[in-house]
């Protein structure tokens, strides 16, 4: 594991961002990481696309949360 080095402003905006989706600063960090690095090798994808293909790859069933009303 390494030291990575931002910006002060970025730093803060990841800060707020953790809060609101409940993650750790630096889990907030290496979401936005990983979903960057992505879409960089995936150009065409949207969010959603790339969401959907993480969660089809972590083989969680949204469409069976979707019909027992866990999930709008």
């Amino acid at each position: 594991m390494g030291i990575v080095k931002i910006d002060d402003e970025l730093h803060e905006e990841v800060r707020r961002a953790s809060a609101v989706m409940c993650r750790s600063i630096n889990a907030q960090a290496e979401f936005w990481m990983k979903i960057g690095m992505i879409a960089e090798a995936h150009p065409t994808l949207s969010f959603n696309d790339i969401v959907k293909m993480q969660f089809q790859t972590a083989q969680v069933q949204v469409a069976q949360l979707m019909q027992v009303g866990v999930v709008d």
